[in-house]
């Protein structure tokens, strides 16, 4: 459908922790190339990218590779101007990086853990943010994707995890309201329970479950159809929100979760 025609995406995490699934980065990023947008893929590791790049130019679209760190905020200075040297403008900033490693409850989750979960999950998208927004401003239109988690509103043990998923609900609120006079949207997608690499692959390797006993538990939970999403489904509500149907739609946070937030409280 070209919803996307003529736009500049970055996305961050556009690479994926391997598995034999796709994950919610990756996903985005094709989906965005297949829409008509030019996407500059973000990932510390570059190899993954690499391979969302190869993946998106065997379809005949174009893209571009940027190896950083996303939680260093001169990096994200030269992300920006990179982006903008290279494709002449930024549409769309889609913030997917995301990590639970050594997560606890409030009482044994070491300070070095926290720091770290907060500086990936929440300190990158305001950095991202903070120097992607300037571009925006002056093109006068833009669009924010930032990825939370239905973690935000439910109960869990992980208080690293779940504090930065809340946080960002109103990191993008705030940035929608403050730059709504700029024709900039920001909006926040919130995802379920779904079959990803970095959730199954993820889990099974710091547990030692057996990979079909996580998926089966999983989509035990789920109230729409008892199954597990996709990350196609993440990436299709992304596009949604990044193109132009939903030009008057700021400052939401969408659940994409088969129903799963419906449960809380």
């Amino acid at each position: 459908m070209q919803r996307l025609k003529g736009k500049v995406a970055i996305v961050t995490g556009a690479g994926q922790t391997p598995g034999t699934t796709i994950g919610n980065g990756r996903a985005t990023a094709i989906l965005f190339a297949r829409e008509g947008a030019k996407v500059m893929l973000v990932d510390r590791d570059h190899e993954s990218a690499t391979e969302t790049l190869q993946m998106i130019e065997a379809e005949g679209f174009e893209a571009m590779v940027w190896t950083m760190d996303v939680t260093k905020e001169d990096q994200c200075i030269l992300m920006a101007r990179t982006c903008k040297d290279h494709f002449g403008r930024i549409d769309i900033l889609h913030n997917n990086v995301g990590i639970g490693t050594g997560d606890r409850g409030a009482t044994s989750i070491s300070l070095d853990a926290w720091d770290n979960i907060m500086a990936v999950n929440l300190t990158s998208m305001l950095l991202t943010c903070k120097h992607v927004i300037p571009c925006m401003r002056e093109q006068g239109s833009g669009v924010i994707t930032n990825i939370s988690s239905v973690a935000a509103w439910a109960a869990t043990a992980m208080v690293a995890y779940k504090t930065s998923k809340a946080a960002i609900l109103a990191l993008t609120q705030n940035i929608a309201m403050g730059n709504a006079r700029y024709g900039i949207r920001a909006n926040t997608i919130l995802p379920g329970l779904m079959n990803t690499p970095m959730a199954i692959e993820g889990f099974t390797a710091t547990t030692g479950k057996p990979r079909e006993a996580v998926i089966a538990a999983r989509d035990a939970r789920v109230p729409l159809g008892k199954k597990m999403g996709t990350a196609w489904d993440v990436a299709y509500a992304a596009v949604f929100l990044a193109s132009d149907e939903a030009g008057f739609i700021t400052g939401v946070n969408l659940p994409v979760d088969g129903g799963q937030s419906l449960r809380v409280g």
